[in-house]
């Protein structure tokens, strides 16, 4: 009867899809937290007095590039695609989940318990950050911002490894496409709700929320681990832990492989341009519709959430497409090149809320385009025994980008701030710079892929 049981877990349609429900309500937790900060920039930036924390807009780009620190400094994601690889999904899955909630707490003891007003001098490899003082509280935040980054993009490398072992051979974009909408509307979420309960509750409760609803993610991401455990014991899923057999472990030579692999470089590239100009964006897009476009500052996170909202329903669709029809390395252009051309016009001097929401709209698609088809992507280049070493990697070079642009950023913003008057063109002309670089990386890899037959433009689906 319990054989039965394993069986039908590990077989049945629905077994698949109720994994691909939790793990991705896991990852939609860590990115609700993930965007939390970011429309409450103008809270943040608001004097105490006026029930703000008095930050600085170098200070906020701090915080907002400070989740990258640790992943890039310490090497510590490139650390976590190994620990996957050597330890397997369900252990590193509960590692990441941890190690978010402690970073989210950190994050709302900051907020809650230090005061503003103290500052220091805070260093990096002994390089000052700001070049000047900087709030202990923001140093606080941006260190527990920092460690929870280290669980965030481990549960990110972690679940895509999951909706590979479970998926492949199935509806992998789809399933890939689900999981990332479920993750869009955990950005969403926290842009359009965080002011309004901000308003309305103080601060510190959408800190608070966030990390309670990672805790639930960790419960949720326990009963994946029962399921999973009995897939493999029934002897129907492939276990993905390194030493499951001498073929399947994992050596040096093939992740050296790897690294030869001109498609592999191509793909990482194309995620460090397409996210470093998309999120640090996003973390600045609630300010800059208060600045430029007028919107109250309450309502100012519903425009930017346009963008993850609108990508909820469209990246499965996405997904679902490149399974039947492929063209993957083609969407991956077209997205690349409606992101660049919305980010140029956001630099023109056209100031209506108007044109601001059909911008976003029009990003939304490209938000949903391009990491439909990325992701996908990359199990058609690395195999699977290395493919958690290979995901730690492309996102490893990702953190470089998330952690170096929000710092320069808010540098820019700082110098172009006269009393209350923010000009945002010189940020916004940066970040269409980014997009073109993007654009650039993804013909190459087009290219690429009729040269060594990658199989990108091909369908991912087996239909036998």
């Amino acid at each position: 009867m319990k054989q039965q049981v394993q069986q039908a877990i590990a077989t049945r349609p629905w077994a698949r899809w109720t994994v691909l429900a939790i793990v991705s309500f896991t990852m939609m937790t860590g990115y609700l937290v993930a965007k939390e900060m970011s429309p409450l920039q103008y809270l943040l930036e608001t004097s105490p007095s006026g029930g703000g924390m008095g930050w600085s807009s170098s200070e906020f780009g701090l915080f907002a590039g400070a989740r990258g620190f640790f992943n890039v400094f310490l090497l510590m994601l490139f650390f976590s695609g190994v620990i996957l690889d050597k330890m397997g999904v369900r252990f590193t899955g509960i590692l990441s989940c941890v190690l978010m909630l402690v970073g989210a707490g950190a994050i709302y003891g900051a907020v809650t318990m230090l005061s503003p007003e103290p500052t220091c001098n805070p260093t990096l490899l002994g390089i000052s950050l700001l070049g000047g003082e900087v709030k202990v509280q923001v140093v606080v935040a941006a260190l527990g911002f920092a460690l929870f980054g280290i669980g965030y993009e481990m549960c990110g490398i972690t679940v895509s490894k999951v909706i590979v072992k479970w998926f492949t051979g199935k509806e992998m974009a789809l399933a890939m496409g689900l999981q990332v909408a479920m993750a869009r509307l955990g950005t969403a979420l926290a842009l359009s709700c965080s002011p309004m309960i901000a308003s309305s509750y103080g601060l510190s409760m959408p800190i608070l929320l966030g990390g309670l609803s990672v805790g639930v993610g960790l419960i949720a991401y326990l009963v994946y681990c029962m399921m999973d455990r009995q897939g493999e014991a029934a002897g129907l899923l492939v276990s993905d832990v390194a030493s499951a057999g001498d073929d399947e472990k994992f050596h040096l030579r093939d992740l050296l492989t790897t690294l030869r692999n001109p498609g592999f470089w191509l793909i990482t590239l194309l995620c460090l341009f397409y996210y470093s100009a998309l999120y640090p964006f996003l973390d600045f897009a609630t300010k800059l519709m208060i600045a430029k476009y007028g919107v109250e500052p309450k309502f100012a996170g519903l425009i930017p959430a346009i963008l993850p909202f609108g990508s909820i329903i469209l990246t499965p669709l996405f997904g679902a497409m490149y399974d039947r029809r492929g063209h993957g390395a083609t969407i991956m252009i077209v997205g690349s090149v409606m992101l660049t051309v919305v980010l140029a016009v956001f630099a023109l001097p056209l100031n209506s809320s108007w044109i601001a929401i059909t911008l976003m709209s029009i990003l939304g698609i490209a938000f949903s385009l391009l990491p439909a088809a990325l992701w996908p992507a990359v199990p058609k280049i690395v195999p699977m025994k290395q493919l958690g070493t290979a995901y730690s990697i492309i996102y490893y070079i990702q953190n470089i980008g998330l952690m170096v642009i929000p710092i320069w950023i808010g540098q820019v913003l700082a110098a172009d701030t006269v009393g209350e008057s923010v000009d945002y063109t010189r940020s916004l002309w940066i970040f269409t710079g980014i997009g073109i670089c993007a654009i650039i990386v993804a013909v190459l890899l087009l290219a690429a892929d009729r040269r060594n037959h990658y199989g990108l433009e091909t369908v991912s689906r087996d239909e036998s």
